[in-house]
Order: structure tokens, then C-alpha cells, then sequence
């Protein structure tokens, strides 16, 4: 399928300049248009057919897709959307909010459709089966997280990767040796969820650094599936004392259980969590944490693809570096 990028590679302009001539929502010179349409039938590109391709105008609504699969944190997702919402009002936008797990069809629908002149599409996948079609429409996208293979996307998201490689490092500096992540709920992992592969990454590849014992562990969003995740934890590494979160809803569930068995935060475990910073500061014990930064990746979302839809050329990446605030949970190593 020719996309409209390859139409504004061949004829040696940008794809909103393109849009430009196909729509005349802003005037180009007639040399340009000609070197356009010269490439559309050299090509054989057929323009979309809905609303945006055909009446010149725009509806003034941005589509958020977040699609509410299980293992989500709606109260997170929550957070993202909000930050949408409130800064495309500051752009003259409104907000229409897609939350099925439609996949494919359901981005079809909004585009053919008409009803948005933009999308922000969450909870993106390594292998995400919506990209090719992303790819190749003519209405400009922003995806809050990072594929395997973002090229030719527009992509903003915490930097995951070095998210983890910054709480492991933390624990190594404090003389922890043996370390562990409580990740999210397994379902997030089989499907292969871009932000938790990033995360699971960035521990693994600080914890061999540093030549520290380490290990992976899914857990549920459950009091009952975190006090099964502790005693497995003591069990299969009886020496733990350095402990990654990243799973919102267990992380004060979770140090009540070890304390529950018998470990003292910080005395005996030290804590680390990705999580927002109200959460962390909330906890019986606040958390030493990488802050969650959704209000700033929602309204930088906003941000980018308002620049798309002007024309104006975009960074395909943005990663927000990680924030680390220390607090109680986390102490030298006992012996260290």
C-alpha cells in the first residue's frame, strides 16, 4: 500500500505538504502541487477517502485510544487521560476517548469516519499490530510508549529502560548484591506490552553490570498475589535485600507483606518503585521512586501532534528522563 509518505519522499516534500494539496487547507505554490500530483499517479497513491481527505476542514477533536485491557492500572491510565483532555483545551481541542480493544478496526473506524483529526494511542505493544496501519494513514499520530521498531512514528515516553537501570544502580550504590523486580500483572507481559519489555531490560542489563543475583517477577494487582509473590521472593532468594516495583496497585501491599515476615523496611529490604510520586510519598513508609511522569507525557503528546497537524516537523522520539526522589524505604545494606 503506498502510504503518503512515500508520496512526499518521491515528489521530495513533507507529508503535510502533501495533506496541504490534497485538502488546499493551506496553499502551496502551483510548481509544488504539480510535483505532487506527479508523484500521486506515478505511484498510484489513493488518498483516504473520509472526512479529512475531502472537506478542507477540521472537527477540532483529537482521539485518545486506550484501550482498557486486563493488567492496566485504570487510576495510571487515568492520569494520562486527564492530562490530554486539559491541555488540548488549551489548543481549541476536544478529547474523544476510545477505550475498546479494538485493535485495527477500531482506528479505522475514527479515521474513515471522520470524527478526529488526530490520535493518541496508548498501552503500545513491542510487536504492536496497529503500526502498520498507523504508518500509512494520512492522519497524524502520537504514541504515549516505544515499539521494537518505532521508525516513521512519533513516539514520547518515560525513558523505561534507564528507569530501571536507575533503581537498580541506587540499591548497588547502597551495597545491595542480591535484587529482584516485582513487575505488573503477567497478561501485560504476554502480550508483549512495550513499557514493561523496556523496563524488564533496563534491570537486567544493570544488575549483570553491576554482577548482582537478580530475578523477574510478574505479579497481580492483588493483596493475596503480593504476600504469594514475598514468600516465593525468600524463598527462592533467601539473601534479597534491594526490591524494584513497578506495579502501582501492590506496592504498599507488598512491603506489608514482607514486613509481615519479617523484614524491616529499610533495615532488612530496601524498596525502589516507578510509580507517581503521590503514591510514593503515600505509603506507611514513602518509597524511594522514578516518577511516573503522566501529566508531562500526556500534555507533550498533546503538544507534538497539534505541531503535526500545523505541519511543523516532529522528533520521532522523546524519552523523559528518569526522576528519582529518595525517601524512607531505601538504606545501606546491613554489613555493607
Amino acid at each position: 500500500m503506498v502510504r503518503i509518505t512515500d508520496v512526499a519522499r518521491h515528489a521530495g516534500v513533507s507529508p503535510s505538504t502533501v495533506s496541504y494539496a490534497l485538502s488546499g487547507k493551506r496553499p502551496i505554490s502551483e510548481a509544488t502541487r504539480r510535483r505532487v500530483e506527479e508523484s500521486i499517479r506515478t505511484l498510484g497513491y489513493r488518498p483516504h477517502t473520509g472526512a479529512h481527505a475531502s472537506a478542507g476542514r477540521r472537527s477540532n477533536v483529537l482521539a485518545l485510544v486506550v484501550p482498557l485491557r486486563a493488567g492496566i492500572d485504570v487510576p495510571v491510565a487515568t492520569r494520562f487521560a486527564q492530562s490530554v483532555a486539559t491541555t488540548a483545551r488549551r489548543y481549541d481541542h476536544d478529547v474523544l476517548l476510545l477505550t475498546q480493544e479494538e485493535g485495527e478496526e477500531g482506528l479505522r473506524r475514527v479515521t474513515q469516519t471522520g470524527p478526529a483529526d488526530g490520535l493518541i494511542v496508548m498501552d503500545v505493544q513491542w510487536h504492536d499490530p496497529r503500526l502498520p496501519l498507523l504508518r500509512g494513514l494520512d492522519l497524524p499520530s502520537v504514541l504515549i510508549g516505544f515499539p521494537a521498531d518505532p521508525a516513521d512514528l512519533t513516539c514520547i515516553d518515560l525513558d523505561f529502560e534507564a528507569a530501571g537501570e536507575r533503581c537498580v544502580e541506587h540499591l548497588a550504590r547502597l551495597g545491595h548484591r542480591v535484587v529482584a523486580l516485582v513487575g505488573s500483572p503477567p497478561e501485560v507481559y504476554v502480550r508483549g506490552t512495550a513499557f514493561a519489555q523496556r523496563l524488564v531490560q533496563g534491570f537486567t542489563v544493570a544488575a549483570d553490570r553491576g554482577r548482582l543475583t537478580s530475578a523477574v517477577h510478574p505479579c497481580e494487582a492483588s493483596p493475596a498475589a503480593a504476600r504469594a509473590v514475598a514468600e516465593q521472593l525468600l524463598r527462592d532468594q533467601p539473601a534479597l535485600t534491594g526490591l524494584v516495583v513497578h506495579n502501582e496497585a501492590i506496592l504498599e501491599p507488598l512491603i506489608d507483606a514482607f514486613e509481615e515476615l519479617g523484614l524491616r523496611v529499610p533495615g532488612d529490604l530496601s524498596v525502589t518503585a516507578i510509580c507517581p510520586d503521590e503514591l510514593a510519598e503515600s505509603v506507611r513508609v514513602p518509597v524511594t521512586s522514578v516518577a511516573l511522569p503522566a501529566a508531562e507525557v500526556g500534555a507533550r503528546a498533546v503538544e507534538l501532534l497539534v505541531r503535526k497537524l500545523g505541519g511543523e516537523g516532529v522528533p520521532g522520539v522523546t524519552l523523559l528522563a528518569p526522576r528519582m526522589t529518595e525517601r524512607g524505604s531505601t538504606g545501606q545494606r546491613a554489613g555493607a
